[in-house]
């Protein structure tokens, strides 16, 4: 049991592909993808999968725990793919077999893309600011002008740190 108001703290950090709001994109040539891990006083890693829909073998990668920030990825599609990305949230929350109220998780689902091949008029906005995040690597960002971009300034709390590192895995 945890105490202290940090129960599923894990599960509640906001974890956002920058995808347009339909949640299908195309990363153009360019083959960059990014998204948003919210703030957090204990992160975790990063699981990121991609599923191809033709049936092809499926990829999973691992990102190390971090703060807030961005995180770029390069992914080329060769064919209509289920982008899915969660928090291991699973490390250090085992539960107990004998306690009833076990069937109680504190997991939430992932976020999901469809990432496809075909660009369309509202992907260009997005691939814009990927290709504009990417020559940050390793840099920082404003957290509110990078929000904006996104449509995402609504999610800022006091709890954002003012600027957000670019962290890339290209």
């Amino acid at each position: 049991r945890v105490g202290g108001g940090t129960r599923g703290e894990c599960s509640a950090r906001k974890l956002v592909h920058l995808v347009p709001e339909s949640s299908v994109y195309a990363p153009g040539s360019s083959g960059l993808i990014g998204l948003l891990q919210g703030p957090s006083t204990s992160p975790v890693s990063l699981k990121v999968s991609f599923k191809p829909e033709n049936g092809s073998k499926e990829t999973t990668r691992t990102l190390p725990a971090t703060p807030a920030s961005v995180v770029l990825i390069a992914a080329t599609p060769l064919s209509p793919t289920v982008w899915e990305s969660s928090f291991n949230c699973t490390s250090g929350e085992a539960g107990n077999g004998s306690d009833p109220m076990a069937f109680v998780q504190a997991t939430s689902p992932p976020a999901l893309s469809l990432l496809v091949l075909d660009v369309e008029p509202s992907d260009q906005p997005i691939q814009s600011a990927l290709n504009t995040l990417q020559a940050q690597c390793g840099a920082t960002v404003s957290t509110a002008q990078t929000m904006a971009k996104f449509g995402l300034s609504d999610l800022i709390t006091d709890e954002w740190p003012k600027q957000l590192p670019v962290q890339c895995s290209l």
